[in-house]
Parts: C-alpha cells; sequence; structure tokens
C-alpha cells in the first residue's frame, strides 16, 4: 500500500523570492556552518598564537637589554678588578711591610738621609674595619731639602704610607756644607688589608 498525498509542485506558482530562498539557502548554511566550526575557532587560536609571538617578542627584547648590559657590566667588572689590584698593591697582606721597610731604606739613600731608628709600634685596627693601621717611628739625619726629596719620594711608593708627628732638631752645620744637618723624628703609618676569617 502505497501512500499518496496529493502534493504536487507547480514551479510556476512559487514566488521567485522563495526560489531564491530556496537556492541560497544551502549556500548559507555552508557559510554559517563555516564560520561556526572553522572560521571562528581558528580565530581564536590565531588571536592566541600572536600572543604568544607578542610575548615571545618582548622576552627577546629583554634578553637583548639585558645582553647588552652585559656587555657594560663585564667591562665595568674588569675595571673594578684592576682597580681591587691596584689597590691590593697599595694594602698588602701583613707579610710585604718587610719590602716597605727595604723600599723606603732605599729611598732614604738614595736621598741621601741617614735611618737611625726604626721602631715598629703596635698595630691597631682602622675604624672603618676593611685595613689595619701599621704605625713605626723612624730617627733620620740629614739636611732639610734633602729630607724634602725623600718625601717626595714617599709619594711614589705602590703602597701608603702616611707620615705624621714631623719634628725637626737642628745639629751641626759644618764647614763643608751649607746647610745644617737636622734630626728627624716622625711617626709613619702604612696599613695592611684585614685577612678574612675563615668560616
Amino acid at each position: 500500500m502505497a501512500l499518496k498525498l496529493g502534493i504536487k509542485f507547480d514551479l510556476k506558482k512559487i514566488p521567485k523570492g522563495a526560489i531564491i530562498a530556496i537556492a541560497v539557502a544551502p549556500a548559507v548554511i555552508i557559510v554559517v556552518l563555516f564560520v561556526i566550526l572553522i572560521y571562528f575557532p581558528k580565530t581564536k587560536e590565531i588571536k592566541k598564537l600572536n600572543a604568544d609571538i607578542s610575548a615571545q617578542e618582548n622576552d627577546i627584547a629583554k634578553n637583548r637589554t639585558k645582553a647588552a648590559k652585559l656587555d657594560i657590566l663585564k667591562i665595568e667588572n674588569d675595571k673594578l678588578t684592576k682597580k681591587l689590584k691596584e689597590l691590593q698593591e697599595k694594602l698588602p697582606e701583613e707579610e710585604g711591610v718587610s719590602s716597605l721597610i727595604q723600599q723606603i731604606a732605599e729611598m732614604a739613600a738614595k736621598a741621601d738621609i741617614d735611618i737611625l731608628t726604626w721602631k715598629p709600634e703596635t698595630k691597631k685596627a682602622h675604624p672603618s674595619g676593611i685595613v689595619e693601621e701599621i704605625p713605626f717611628s723612624l730617627t733620620l739625619a740629614g739636611t732639610y731639602h734633602k729630607l724634602g726629596s725623600f718625601f717626595s719620594s714617599l709619594t711614589q711608593l705602590n703602597r701608603i704610607v702616611n707620615v705624621s708627628d714631623i719634628q725637626l732638631q737642628l745639629g751641626n752645620a759644618t764647614a763643608q756644607k751649607e746647610e745644617a744637618s737636622l734630626s728627624i723624628s716622625l711617626k709613619a703609618t702604612t696599613f695592611s688589608a684585614v685577612k678574612e676569617k675563615s668560616k
């Protein structure tokens, strides 16, 4: 038993707008499905990837800035290392005091100054806590100008040597010398680096 509905379509009776709608409907459905199923998810993924790219570009820019600063910091580190070495020469460990004594004796001999006494005094901690003061007393003999020459040569030392409490006493002038001989007493202080305590 076949079911007959008796529906007959006459295309001439269907309005033109409906025919156009029927013809366009599959295309619209395909476009809507494309937009919902493909375009929106891909757009969302593209936005996420663009955000990731932007974040990575920011990281690259930051790292490039750090790399540029690294070169500057390496140069600065080299300068500070050289300065530290220079300061370590001026503030060596306590063992370097014997070489200082020899250098001062040589400078005194070159300036024609006689070192009569050399008396080390008690080592003191400097208020900074970074260095220790190593004071010593000297008694010298020579003329005023030779003493000036000797003091001038002390400034050429790699070590820091502070001279204080200078006392000049007139000695005997001889007929051969135009300048009077002086007896000179002074205190000198050098410094040494404080040894780091091992933990």
